[in-house]
Parts: structure tokens; sequence; C-alpha cells
């Protein structure tokens, strides 16, 4: 007895085989990600996550909720805090209190004013996530309220302000924690204390010259980000409060969607699929 089997069934059995061979490569290498093990019940404990509307601290903020932790969205954008809230509740029905609230760490005003109401409406913060932050092409000159360049103003002196506003919250909770979110492209920053706010870099970038591969106002302010974790741990030694800095590792977001082009993800397709991971990889869930 002879069996045909066609060309068209060959070639398309040898796509598939690939696909799934990879799917089975990154669902190995995935088992060995870190995964956050611990259902201790976190009723009572205040979170405060900035930038927990999306992301890393979306992910976050799931898996504190589920945990009945109490979480304060405290997010620029008011509504999509309340849209985030909303799709989580749906999920977890029985979970913590959620609770949006406006931050914009691109102004003084806007940090002082939500310190005001968290001090009014909370005795105490018991962990500060400060997780949000920005990645803007330098060639746009994007600047704070106080005319801050956008990254050291937002993704460093915006957290550096929320932080000192709310030690004394902190310190009515220990042992308490603060958490900052930065990355090892940290290692790539080259701080100029003559001009923190990169004008010759932005001017350079304005006139069509490149900058290099990473954008250097992303990878100063986390290089600051790192500065400022040492030097408050070492303020707050023996506090109860415990400083902690992390990198999330090669992550996918919408952080760099100004940075990403299209075929990027053709060229880096390969490293995508067995490093990257997703935010909710990230938060350990």
């Amino acid at each position: 007895m002879t069996i045909l089997v066609s060309s068209n069934a060959v070639y398309a059995a040898v796509p598939i085989s690939v696909l799934v061979a990879i799917g089975l490569i990154r669902k190995w290498r995935s088992r060995n990600w870190a995964k956050c093990t611990s259902n201790t019940c976190l009723r009572g404990k205040t979170f405060l996550i900035t930038g927990a509307n999306s992301g890393i601290g979306l992910e976050t903020a799931k898996a504190l909720v589920r945990r009945k932790a109490r979480v304060i969205f405290a997010c620029r954008d008011i509504v999509k805090a309340k849209e985030a809230i909303a799709d989580i509740r749906k999920e977890q029905p029985n979970g913590g209190e959620l609770i949006p609230m406006q931050l914009d760490l691109a102004s003084f005003e806007s940090i002082e004013n939500f310190v005001e109401l968290v001090k009014a409406g909370f005795h105490k913060i018991d962990v500060l996530i400060n997780n949000a932050g920005v990645v803007v092409p330098l060639e746009q000159d994007q600047k704070t309220k106080e005319g801050f360049e956008i990254h050291f103003g937002v993704n460093h002196l915006g957290h550096f302000y929320l932080t000192n506003l709310l030690t004394e919250h902190l310190k009515r909770a220990t042992p308490s924690r603060i958490v900052i979110v930065s990355s090892t492209l940290h290692e790539k920053g080259k701080i100029n204390f003559d001009d923190l706010n990169l004008r010759a870099q932005i001017e350079e970038a304005k006139s069509g010259k490149k900058a290099g591969r990473h954008n250097p106002g992303y990878s100063n302010s986390k290089l600051m980000n790192v500065y400022f974790a040492r030097a408050l741990a070492s303020k707050l030694r023996g506090s109860g409060i415990d400083v902690n800095t992390c990198c999330p590792g090669f992550c996918y977001t919408n952080l760099f969607r100004h940075s990403i082009r299209w075929y990027h993800y053709i060229l880096m397709a390969p490293i995508f699929l067995m490093f990257m991971r997703s935010a909710k990889q990230v938060s350990g869930v």
C-alpha cells in the first residue's frame, strides 16, 4: 500500500513545527523565571504605587489586591486609573480596596496636593513603590511644569520629592518599605552636573544628530534612581524603613513606545521570544 503525502502538507508542517518548537523553548525558559509563591494575607496593609494603571504597576497592583491589600493608584490620568480599577474589580470582586488618586510627577504642586490628601486620608503607608516613568525622544524637548528636562524631572525629581514628603507616613508603618524601580540602563548614564537638563544633547538631537542607541535622559534618570536609593538607605538605616531598588529586566510594556519601530520587532524577534517577559511575568504573579 502506497501513502502519498502532498508537498503542500510538508511545506505547511515545517513552519508549524518551528513555531511549536519556539513555544516549547520559551515555556521551558519561563519556568526558571522568578515567581512570588507567597499567599500571605495583606489585609490592613496600604501600598502606594505610582503609575499603577498600566504595565508592571498594574500587574503588581493586581497581585496585591488578590491578597487583600489596600492599593492606592497614584496616576497622572485619573480616568485610566478608574478604568484599570474597574477591570480589576471585575476579575477580583472580593479583593482588597482599590483607591484612584491623581498624581502628576511632572508638577511639584500636584505632588504636594497629592501628599496632603494622602496624609488626610491614611494614617500610614506600608509600602511605597516608585514605579512610574517616562521615555521621550530628546528632540521633543519636553519639560516638567517647573521647567526640568522630562526624564530628570519625572523619573527622578518627582519620585525624590514624593518619597521625602511621605517619609513620616512610612515611619508610622514600620517595618515598611520603599521600592524604587530603576533599570540596568543606569550603567549607560553619565551625569553632567553642569547640565542636568541635557541642553547640549537636546540641541544636538534637534539638529538631527544621533545621541546613541540609548536615550541619555532615561539612562541618567535611572542612574539617579540608584544614587537616590543608596543615599536614602544610608539615611534611613535603623529607622525601620527598608529601601530597595530593582530592575524589572527585559519587559514588554508601553514605556518605550516612542522609540520602538515596527522593524525592530522583526529584527529582534528571536531575542524577544527567548528573553522578553510580560509585565505579569515580571511582577512574579
